[in-house]
């Protein structure tokens, strides 16, 4: 952990434990420095802010799902027809809250749901950090309300209310995954959200509502492609961040942005910045996608670091803001490690890129499938956009629910077959299709037990198998 911190501190061009200068005029490379850190810092907020939009602001985009503070059920699970969030899950169906805190708390009210079935609530901040979760995990399957207040709050925790959640931005988003054991399954899960319910509290307690806060004026956000090369990502950055609240240990780090025109609330304008600021934004965009591209490869590809490692709580990620960049560009979401683990093969054994058209294997030994408390599965994603591949099975993933159905090798390991060609027939039930061209594939280990957490156990590498 110590050489990953200071790999990606070196990255980000800080010194552990110094605080950042401050300087009357920048310099050329000053300038690009601090407009790769800025942005480093911002892509998870802007990128977060661009689905947010998506989902509970622009209701002519398809992948709108309502307004805030209500919550809205999908009573399917993911397909390629999905594609506001990269590397989605396919193995539960969600339920999705938009949380404007500003007024008042929400109390998240579940049912009783049986043993046997894992749930979550996964609370995220604007930032994208995971501060807290409610399910079969953290608090049990018992039914219970729980309340989500915002920065402001300071009331008091109501007698029937089992856990106060406060998030640290007034705006937060929280994502429910019910387990879907199969297709006949559904109406199962149906009924479950059905019971899932959000009210505002004075409505729970019965009490006067208190004054709205300000309508927003929701700017319109950038597409993935425009985040990373058009300046009017700081003006996102800018808009959002006023809803994000600085933290304590990032206001010396704000305060230095305002050199390059970073003010939470205030409209970025290029224009008015000084030419050599001006001229340091694409430099400094482009740095940061090449630093975050150098890292991948030289620390997730090889395995020395999880790419989970930038899903958790502010505690957890202890200012490893390219962590929480990468995490964000490739699967924005991603639970925390004990909630779910997510092996993700980006290249085969030797170091090479996927290829559908190249045949892949990955072999669990006989009694070495995931280890863990829920399900665990493998999914499929083509790139570039890092999004579900629409084939001729309408498969995605291949997960726990059907190990029944898989075929094992003589020695009683499995073998899953990662490729866009159609293997023999008798291979067919372990087949994960691929595309024709690059693709990347993500294992996911719900509720992971201890001898994932601790790396006793490692997933298998994908092998490639071609003459």
């Amino acid at each position: 952990m110590i050489k990953h911190k200071m790999l990606m501190c070196a990255m980000l061009g800080i010194s552990l434990g110094m605080s950042p200068a401050i300087f009357a005029k920048l310099t050329e490379a000053e300038a690009v420095a601090l407009v790769k850190k800025a942005y480093i810092f911002g892509y998870p907020v802007v990128d977060s802010y661009r689905i947010q939009y998506s989902y509970f602001v622009n209701q002519n985009n398809p992948e709108y799902k309502g307004a805030w503070n209500e919550l809205h059920n999908v009573a399917r699970v993911f397909t390629p027809k999905d594609v506001a969030i990269q590397t989605p899950n396919s193995d539960t169906p969600y339920s999705f809250v938009g949380a404007d805190l500003r007024t008042e708390p929400l109390v998240l009210s579940v049912p009783k749901i049986d043993d046997k079935r894992y749930y979550s609530i996964q609370f995220i901040d604007m930032y994208t950090h995971n501060f807290a979760y409610v399910g079969s995990r953290a608090t049990g399957n018992e039914a219970g309300h729980f309340l989500l207040v915002g920065p402001a709050w300071k009331g008091t925790k109501p007698a029937n209310i089992k856990q106060v959640i406060r998030s640290e931005s007034d705006l937060a988003f929280l994502l429910y995954r019910t387990q879907l054991f199969s297709d006949k399954d559904i109406e199962n899960v149906k009924k479950i959200q059905s019971q899932y319910k959000v009210t505002p509290l004075s409505q729970f307690q019965g009490t006067k509502v208190p004054k709205a806060a300000p309508k927003i004026n929701f700017l319109t956000p950038l597409t993935v492609e425009q985040q990373k090369t058009s300046p009017e990502f700081f003006n996102v950055l800018n808009f959002a961040l006023q809803y994000a609240n600085v933290h304590p240990s990032e206001k010396a780090m704000l305060k230095e942005f305002e050199q390059i025109g970073i003010k939470p609330g205030q409209k970025f304008e290029l224009s008015k910045l000084d030419p050599v600021i001006q001229a340091a934004i694409p430099k400094g965009m482009e740095k940061a996608w090449q630093d975050a591209l150098a890292y991948k490869a030289s620390e997730v590809d090889t395995g020395e670091i999880s790419a989970a490692d930038g899903f958790g709580t502010r505690k957890f990620l202890q200012g490893r803001y390219l962590d929480r960049m990468l995490s964000a560009a490739y699967g924005i979401y991603g639970n925390s490690k004990e909630e779910a683990l997510y092996p993700a093969y980006f290249v085969d054994a030797g170091g090479k890129p996927l290829d559908g058209n190249n045949k892949y294997q990955l072999t669990f030994p006989k009694g070495q499938l995931p280890p863990v408390k829920s399900f665990w599965s493998l999914t499929m994603y083509k790139l570039p956009e890092s999004l579900l591949y629409d084939n001729e099975l309408n498969r995605y993933l291949i997960n726990s629910s059907i190990t029944n159905q898989l075929v094992k090798n003589k020695d009683g390991s499995v073998t899953l077959y990662l490729q866009n060609a159609t293997p023999d027939a008798k291979l067919k039930a372990n087949w994960l299709p691929a595309p024709k061209g690059p693709f990347i594939s993500i294992m996911r280990l719900y509720w992971p037990e201890q001898a994932a957490l601790n790396g006793s156990w490692k997933e298998p590498k994908l092998i490639k198998v071609n003459p």
